[in-house]
């Protein structure tokens, strides 16, 4: 079993991709990998230390407004098509899987008119640019949520999750209060404004800090390199800041979820994926920067379940802050949130994957 992978840019994009690869690996030991991307792209570095093969092609996105760059991006997407067909050509893989990101262009569009069957795979609820175009030639699309399902032709269109779900449920255990130090008697709050964090996440924590003196809660911070030095600073010179432990970044983040109570965090679609499998409530303050304003769609697809509450960044401050957090742990909205969440998870979701891959290649489907 030869399988060709491609998606890029983001680890949205990327993290699925690789948590499928584990998922066949458990199925078929002897399943072949070659995994297609960019070399400036994050799983040039990603990638290789999964010891997973991996090759590249040229590319980059389109704009979404008149430019002469875009000349350029049809130049570098042909030449792209061209070298993809030459790996697959030598590759000769029995099925290929595109991510998402501007790599799974010329990729995916190279494997369909080679006639290798291909899945595309939709993280979040509205689909951007490469995958709307590639559906047009894929087999199949995978999708995560429900909403997705609306932008491409029903006939090819089935329902997966994400399998970063299922790789996050496999996650070693961890003695959580005596790795970061955390009191038993309290619930644990994880706070996460992403790799690079995000300040209003941060400023809305420092403010509310202070005023927090019920000790209903600590919180697990994890800042982001760029904030870790200016929020410890502060954290030193705060009162109540005593049931904080703070981390610039975790290595270990699927281990950790399973283990607290809450979290307040950005809402892509990995991210979710993986809280609602651990049936985590959340408080979610969706990116106002992506395309297409798809972590706000994510977040509020949970909203709608009663899964998480979503606030808007503009809506963050600190009284929202301590407000949504004194609901959260008030009566029963803690449990009743987190059943709501793991009815909305999809935790055989690489399994999923698996069957619809098995199933394409025993039809020997292609567009």
């Amino acid at each position: 079993m030869k399988v060709l992978l491609t998606g890029g840019g983001t680890g949205g994009h990327i993290y699925p991709a690789l948590a499928l690869v584990h998922t066949i690996q458990k199925q078929n030991p002897d399943a072949q990998f070659l995994y297609v991307g960019t070399e400036n792209g994050l799983e040039s570095t990603i990638v290789p230390k999964q010891n997973i093969p991996f090759q590249t092609i040229e590319i980059s996105g389109f704009k979404r407004k008149l430019s002469f760059e875009n000349v350029k991006t049809v130049q570098r997407f042909l030449r792209g098509t061209k070298k993809a067909k030459s790996i697959i050509k030598q590759f000769q893989p029995d099925v290929a899987i595109g991510t998402g990101g501007y790599v799974a262009g010329p990729v995916m569009y190279a494997a369909s008119k080679a006639g290798v069957p291909t899945i595309i795979h939709e993280q979040n609820s509205i689909p951007g640019l490469t995958n709307k175009f590639l559906s047009r030639y894929a087999d199949r699309v995978a999708i995560s949520f429900h909403e997705a399902k609306q932008y491409f032709k029903e006939e090819k269109v089935v329902f997966t999750g994400n399998p970063r779900a299922t790789e996050a449920l496999e996650a070693p255990e961890l003695d959580i209060h005596n790795e970061f130090g955390m009191d038993r008697r309290l619930p644990i709050v994880l706070v996460v404004g992403g790799s690079r964090g995000a300040r209003p996440i941060h400023e809305a924590f420092l403010d509310a800090l202070p005023k927090m003196t019920d000790k209903t809660c600590q919180f697990l911070y994890v800042t982001g390199d760029v904030h870790y030095d200016k929020v410890k600073e502060t954290l030193n010179e705060t009162k109540n800041a005593q049931h904080v432990v703070i981390r610039p970044f975790l290595h270990n983040m699927p281990s950790v979820l399973k283990r607290v109570d809450a979290i307040i965090s950005r809402a892509g679609a990995t991210t979710l994926a993986e809280i609602t499998a651990m049936g985590i409530p959340s408080i979610l303050i969706p990116s106002p920067y992506v395309t297409n304003n798809h972590q706000e769609h994510n977040a509020r697809s949970l909203e709608r379940v009663g899964a998480a509450i979503v606030r808007k960044e503009s809506e963050w401050t600190a009284e929202q802050m301590e407000a949504d957090l004194a609901y959260l742990f008030q009566d029963q909205n803690q449990l009743q949130m987190s059943d709501n969440a793991k009815k909305a998870a999809v935790p055989d979701a690489g399994e999923r994957m698996y069957a619809l891959v098995q199933e394409l290649m025993n039809s020997g489907s292609s567009t």
